[in-house]
Protein backbone atom coordinates (compact mmCIF):
# COMPACT_ATOMS: atom_id res chain seq x y z
CA UNK A 1 0.00 0.00 0.00
CA UNK A 2 1.37 3.31 -0.69
CA UNK A 3 1.46 5.87 1.58
CA UNK A 4 0.51 8.88 -0.07
CA UNK A 5 -2.85 10.71 0.57
CA UNK A 6 -5.63 10.84 -2.29
CA UNK A 7 -6.28 14.49 -1.57
CA UNK A 8 -3.31 16.51 -0.09
CA UNK A 9 -0.86 14.12 -1.41
CA UNK A 10 1.27 13.79 2.33
CA UNK A 11 3.78 11.13 1.98
CA UNK A 12 5.90 9.75 4.61
CA UNK A 13 8.76 11.70 6.37
CA UNK A 14 12.18 10.25 7.25
CA UNK A 15 14.43 10.49 9.65
CA UNK A 16 16.95 8.92 12.25
CA UNK A 17 16.08 6.90 15.97
CA UNK A 18 18.86 8.29 18.07
CA UNK A 19 19.43 5.65 21.08
CA UNK A 20 21.08 6.86 24.74
CA UNK A 21 24.38 6.52 22.95
CA UNK A 22 23.15 8.72 20.11
CA UNK A 23 23.91 6.22 17.15
CA UNK A 24 21.95 6.76 14.25
CA UNK A 25 19.36 4.27 12.45
CA UNK A 26 17.03 5.16 9.91
CA UNK A 27 13.07 5.91 10.55
CA UNK A 28 10.29 7.09 8.58
CA UNK A 29 6.63 9.28 10.25
CA UNK A 30 3.90 7.31 8.12
CA UNK A 31 0.64 9.63 7.85
CA UNK A 32 -2.37 8.76 9.61
CA UNK A 33 -4.21 7.50 6.40
CA UNK A 34 -7.67 6.13 6.30
CA UNK A 35 -9.26 4.34 3.55
CA UNK A 36 -12.68 5.43 3.06
CA UNK A 37 -15.53 5.54 0.18
CA UNK A 38 -15.39 8.94 -1.08
CA UNK A 39 -16.93 10.71 -4.36
CA UNK A 40 -13.42 11.17 -6.97
CA UNK A 41 -14.36 12.60 -9.89
CA UNK A 42 -17.74 12.27 -9.67
CA UNK A 43 -17.90 8.49 -9.22
CA UNK A 44 -17.50 6.60 -5.56
CA UNK A 45 -14.08 5.35 -4.84
CA UNK A 46 -12.00 3.48 -2.06
CA UNK A 47 -8.91 5.89 -1.12
CA UNK A 48 -6.70 6.27 1.62
CA UNK A 49 -6.85 9.93 2.62
CA UNK A 50 -5.00 11.32 5.56
CA UNK A 51 -7.09 12.45 8.85
CA UNK A 52 -6.46 16.15 8.18
CA UNK A 53 -8.30 16.18 5.14
CA UNK A 54 -11.18 14.01 6.96
CA UNK A 55 -11.76 16.59 9.45
CA UNK A 56 -11.43 19.80 7.78
CA UNK A 57 -14.05 18.61 5.37
CA UNK A 58 -12.44 18.14 2.08
CA UNK A 59 -13.30 15.36 1.35
CA UNK A 60 -17.35 14.12 0.28
CA UNK A 61 -18.31 11.10 1.63
CA UNK A 62 -19.57 8.28 -0.75
CA UNK A 63 -22.77 7.13 1.02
Amino acid sequence: MSKICAICGKKPSFGNHRSHSMVASKRRWDPNLQRVRILLKGSPQRAYVCTRCLKGNKVIKAV
